[in-house]
């Protein structure tokens, strides 16, 4: 059935949202923008990457030169001197100089390597080489000082006798010993802590010097009493006893002198140029055991000008970092700030001796690696540390305004580096730990930058070097906030401008056109999901920058754009189908179900991006993809129209192929039925994806589906009723009859299958939710009218199918008609007779019964009950007509009850043997036994039924009699005791009434004399008080269906014409035994009435009798009663 539309349904349920997710997982990979067509994917990357005209993917290496050996020479030299611009040589000779009068901690390094490295970094021919050299020898050594921080110090051994000290701490240079510094007294403490600054000068050889370091204790000049007093301080034996030692001193002679704690020799050459912080251990007498710990900070300066060195240093970094670039071919991106050991230990010189502070050095490090960063990207994470120790003076307005403007101007040239990364991330591997690493550190570099505030009219975005920026004027701009939205907007429009082919996409046909969006929407996903995945976190830590929702919202509005005219369009373009009413009409194929398909599968696609915006960003309610569905209206309504026409279609072809048989034991409907559900599921399925926001449109579609899938249940259950017509029927030579078969019962199932399974369905499409929106969106009136309009749509279906299968159970039911007829004709003739054909007939009836049972569900097998009872009732109200007119006897009847007997009995050998048409044949059965009676009989039916009609009689106006019976033995006492009320039959308004007594049946009490009380004159009101006894037969007092009628009569002046006033009865069963009333029997007061309705299926039964002379003077005898009281 799927291969009858290629699977047209299915396309549109779970197996296509299943290949949309699939798609857009697959599109998330790094740089695959279409892994399906590898060839495109790498096409469009190169593509991609050509477009920036540079490539930065930081893997690549320096490629070597081709010139010759002397150009290249030529060429570096010029290059170095246009960096330096100007006197190189003199910067050669000054480099010289500090090289010869190295200070600080000697270094592996020869002299004689690091004037060659000199002279490789500036170019410089050997005999130039030696001219400046010996010129630099001939130079004065430099006034070289060694600057000393005392920090502070630690477990310092106690000299007082309270167990402390009062430190301070005394320095000098072995070579001049006599020039002290001091610093300040510490009073009390063996952690002292000073953080103070001292500058000696050097004036010999600096590595054969040696600074010494002492601490003391200070020992203040105090009295004897003085002394006496810190008794009380004392801590310890040793402590008393050094105090007691002091005492003894100051008394004999009053000296206070300091003691030695202990002190550090530190030769000068082991401090590097670059200086150092060092706990140094603090001995005395040279002895091993430690007197404690001192941390000092050392280091090299000179006495040149601050401006003059910062430029000589900016010039000399330059030239070895080219250099260094140079040979060691490093790859862009790469370098973050190690310099080989010879460049090291020439910058680090070059700082020491020329007095520069790390502020000074990290400035020129900023402009320079700026400077070169152009040419040669180095490492981000170079200005990310140097950021670090520049940025707070900067703030704090600790340098000058030439180095603030040195600052800005280098950040200018690094700025489009940091930009372009921003912008061209795509060209980097998704979750590449080196890309994620460079995209912090370049964020960082940022948002650092955004934290400074540079001069007034500081432009940081030229425009001409910013093109790509939006609003970017002539004015000065320096909003880095601003500028990494605009990055990240313009990397998101290069990239949307390459993956959207536009010119070929629109030289390709429709179908063409949608699966180009497609691919360019699941290609932008790809790249938000990439954002939201790697890149998004890291935006929001450094920049509070929402990076993914920044790209959304240019990617929907781009979308938005660009899609919203093509599906329009393509919609708008689509061919309405025109299904036919008429069911019999063949239907058409049509070739646009790809075009559906593909559009369907846009609107997913779709949908899933409107979704992801929902979720980047909850209370954004701008989004203009938002209103993406309103494209699609056109479009949905074009599905809808295909798909009902393929339901239709498929619902055809699964009845053809339907064998009719349960699709398993369990069951009792067959393979049709559960294809039409699956194509409604599938339907269902295509709704739930399709999730139309707009709550009026989903009304407008869900009724469209709603009446769709009512119209394919009607559809069904048409097709199935013709396919099961004709079965069943069968024909030879000695009869033609309908067989009851599983494909008749199946094809009733199935409708009811489809039937029941539609309220359910319709309630799963969310039917209920879609009007409790419309009435928040309109009124709840407007709603419940819609409501009822569905409603009555399913209704309308539901009935239709229903009466679709009483039309089924009805045609099965009328089928088996002639065979029921033929029973009951048959067994009313030959009922006691052995007869074969009535064997063929019972054994007909319980097989089709069986088949009805077992294959039939429970409710449809009370329908075909019901409708064979309906037909059962037909056909013998038209035997009972037909006999009574041709006059059969009353044994006829009597057999066809029998026979109907037997039907019922067979019947009750089924599950089901109640039914709604029982009442019915309850009273055929009845009116079969009436004509089955003997007049006798007949008539005495007559009065058992005028009996039941007194029981109920509650007021009448012919009065009351009261009378008293008793059995005693075989012998009956009735004692008539008075009347009442009696109806006036005289002119005089009054009555001469008398009570004859009857026995009924007449021809059972044939010898029974029928006795009368006498008449009273002139009242209304009787009182006779007589009492008569009749002996009886025992088979007349077994007889409880006897009936004593009491007969009220008024008697004429003459005797000759007594008029009827009315009757009454009494049936035998009411009669008490004489023991049982205790010798009185209980008065009844029994209603008098008239006969007075002829319309009884007695009396017609008896009017049928017209050759009857019984049945012609009972009748006779009626109608004067009747007519005597009118």
């Amino acid at each position: 059935i799927q291969d009858l539309d290629g699977g047209f349904f299915e396309k549109f349920g779970s197996l296509l949202r299943q290949k949309s997710i699939h798609d857009e997982e697959k599109m998330v990979t790094p740089l695959a923008p279409l892994p399906e067509v590898a060839e495109e994917a790498v096409a469009l990357e190169a593509r991609f990457l050509g477009e920036e005209g540079e490539n930065d993917s930081g893997n690549e290496t320096l490629h070597d030169t081709d010139s010759e050996p002397e150009d290249a020479e030529v060429k570096s030299l010029e290059f170095v001197e246009d960096a330096v611009g100007w006197n190189l040589e003199e910067l050669y000779e000054e480099i010289l100089y500090e090289t010869l009068h190295n200070i600080g901690a000697e270094i592996e390094t020869s002299q004689t390597s690091l004037f060659s490295y000199i002279q490789d970094a500036f170019k410089i021919s050997e005999a130039r080489h030696e001219e400046l050299l010996e010129a630099a020898k001939t130079k004065e050594a430099p006034e070289i000082r060694l600057n000393v921080e005392v920090i502070e110090a630690k477990d310092l051994v106690p000299k007082d006798p309270n167990g402390l000290s009062d430190p301070f701490v005394t320095m000098y240079l072995a070579t001049v010993p006599t020039h002290r510094y001091n610093t300040s007294v510490k009073a009390e403490t063996l952690n002292p802590r000073w953080e103070e600054h001292f500058s000696l000068p050097i004036t010999d050889d600096a590595n054969e010097n040696i600074l010494v370091v002492e601490v003391w204790d200070f020992d203040p000049a105090e009295t004897v009493r003085e002394k006496m007093n810190k008794i009380f301080d004392v801590k310890g034996v040793r402590g008393l006893r050094k105090l007691m030692k002091e005492i003894a001193v100051t008394a004999s002679n009053g000296k206070h002198d300091n003691e030695l704690i202990g002190k550090a020799n530190i030769p000068l050459k082991s401090i590097p140029a670059s200086g150092l912080v060092l706990w140094y251990n603090l001995d005395k007498k040279n002895r091993l055991k430690s007197r404690g710990l001192i941390k000092i900070r050392l280091s090299f300066s000179s006495e040149k000008n601050n401006r003059v060195a910062a430029q000589e240093h900016r010039h000399l970094l330059r030239i070895l970092l080219l250099h260094e670039l140079e040979t060691s071919k490093v790859a862009p991106y790469w370098w973050s700030g190690k310099f080989t050991d010879k460049g090291e230990s020439v910058l680090t010189q070059h700082t020491a001796q020329s007095g520069l502070s790390l502020m000074d050095v990290s400035l020129v490090e900023w402009s320079v690696y700026a400077g070169i960063h152009v040419e040669h990207p180095l490492a981000f994470s170079l200005f990310d540390k140097l950021l670090d120790r520049v940025i707070r003076p900067i703030q704090s307005e600790a340098i000058s305004v030439e180095e603030v403007k040195l600052f800005w101007d280098a950040t200018k040239k690094l700025l489009p580096s940091c930009f372009a990364i921003i912008r061209k991330l795509r060209k980097k591997t998704a979750g590449d730990k080196n890309c994620v690493k460079t995209l912090m550190e370049v964020l960082n570099i940022l948002s650092k930058i955004a934290m400074l505030e540079p001069p007034e009219g500081t432009d940081l975005f030229p425009v001409q070097q910013y093109g790509w920026m939006k609003n970017n004027t002539d004015k000065a701009n320096w909003d880095i906030r601003g500028a990494l939205k605009d990055a990240v907007m313009a990397g998101a429009d290069d990239w949307f401008n390459t993956i959207n082919d536009d010119a070929e996409c629109q030289r390709g046909t429709d179908e063409a056109k949608l699966q180009h969006i497609i691919k360019l929407i699941q290609l932008i996903r790809s790249d938000l999901q990439r954002a939201i995945e790697y890149y998004d976190k890291v935006f929001q830590e450094t920049m509070k920058f929402h990076y993914a929702r920044t790209l959304y919202s240019f990617y929907e509005s781009k979308l938005a754009e660009y899609v919203e005219p093509i599906v329009e369009e393509i919609s708008k373009n689509l061919k309405r189908i025109d299904i036919p009413s008429d069911e019999t009409v063949k239907l058409e194929t049509h070739q646009e179900i790809n075009m559906g398909t593909t559009l369907f599968e846009l609107y997913l696609v779709l949908k899933r991006f409107a979704v992801l915006g929902t979720a980047l960003d909850p209370g954004e309610t701008s989004y203009k993809i938002a209103n993406y569905h309103n494209w699609f209206t056109a479009g949905v309504t074009h599905w809808l129209d295909i798909s009902v026409l393929k339901a239709l279609t498929r619902i055809e072809k699964a009845i053809e192929l339907d064998q009719l048989v349960p699709v398993d034991d369990s069951v009792k409907y067959s393979s049709s039925a559960v294809d039409t559900l699956a194509i409604f599921y599938q339907i269902k399925i295509f709704w739930q994806q399709l999730a139309w926001p707009d709550v009026e449109g989903a009304y407008m579609f869900v009724g469209k589906i709603v009446d769709d899938i009512c119209r394919c249940c009607v559809f069904y259950a048409d097709k199935m009723s013709e396919r099961v017509e004709g079965l069943g029927d069968f024909q030879n030579v000695y009869e033609k009859k309908f067989e009851v078969t599983r494909e008749w019962c199946l094809a009733i199932n199935n409708i009811d299958y489809i039937r029941q399974s539609l309220p359910p369905f319709v309630k799963e499409l969310g039917v209920d939710e879609i009007v409790a929106q419309l009435g928040d969106c309109r009124s709840p009136m407007e709603a419940q009218r819609c409501a009822e309009t569905l409603k009555n749509v399913i209704d309308n279906a539901v009935d239709t199918e229903k009466n679709k299968i009483l039309e089924l159970v009805e045609t099965v039911a009328r089928k088996m008609s002639p065979m029921m007829r033929r029973f009951l004709a048959e067994g009313a003739e030959l009922l006691h007779q052995d007869s074969n054909s009535l064997d063929r007939l019972m054994m007909y009836l319980e097989e089709s019964l069986k088949t009805l049972n077992m294959e039939l569900n429970d409710v449809n097998f009370d329908r075909i009950l019901d409708a064979i009872w309906t037909e059962l009732s037909n056909v013998l109200y038209d035997l009972i007509q037909s006999n009574l007119d041709k006059r059969r006897p009353p044994s006829f009847f009597s057999n066809l009850r029998d026979a109907l007997q037997m039907m019922i009995q067979n019947f009750k050998c089924t599950k089901k043997c109640e039914t709604s048409d029982r009442d019915v044949l309850n009273n055929i059965e009845q009116l079969l036994e009436l004509h089955g009676f003997e007049t006798a009989d007949l008539i005495h039916q007559y009065y058992l039924d005028r009996l039941k009609e007194q029981q109920v009689i509650r007021e009448t106006p012919y009065g009351q009699l009261t009378v008293r019976c008793m059995f005693k033995n075989l012998v009956l006492e009735i004692e008539v005791m008075n009347a009442r009320n009696l109806r006036p039959m005289d002119t005089n308004g009054s009555c001469d009434p008398f009570v004859r007594i009857h026995f009924l049946p007449e021809e059972k009490f044939a010898g029974i004399v029928k006795p009368r009380t006498n008449s009273q004159s002139k009242t209304l009101f009787p009182l006779f008080d007589e009492k008569f006894v009749i002996s009886l037969s025992p088979e007349q007092k077994a007889m409880k269906n006897a009936i004593i009628m009491f007969s009220v009569k008024d008697k004429d002046l003459f005797g000759m014409s007594n008029q009827y006033i009315a009757e009454s009865y009494l049936s035998f069963g009411e009669i008490e035994e004489a023991g049982n009333v205790g010798g009185v029997p209980e008065q009844l007061h029994l209603p008098l009435s008239r006969p007075f309705n002829l319309d009884t299926d007695c009396i017609r039964a008896l009017e049928y009798r017209i050759g009857d002379k019984q049945a012609k003077e009972f009748l006779k005898k009626l109608k004067q009663k009747i007519n005597n009281q009118a």
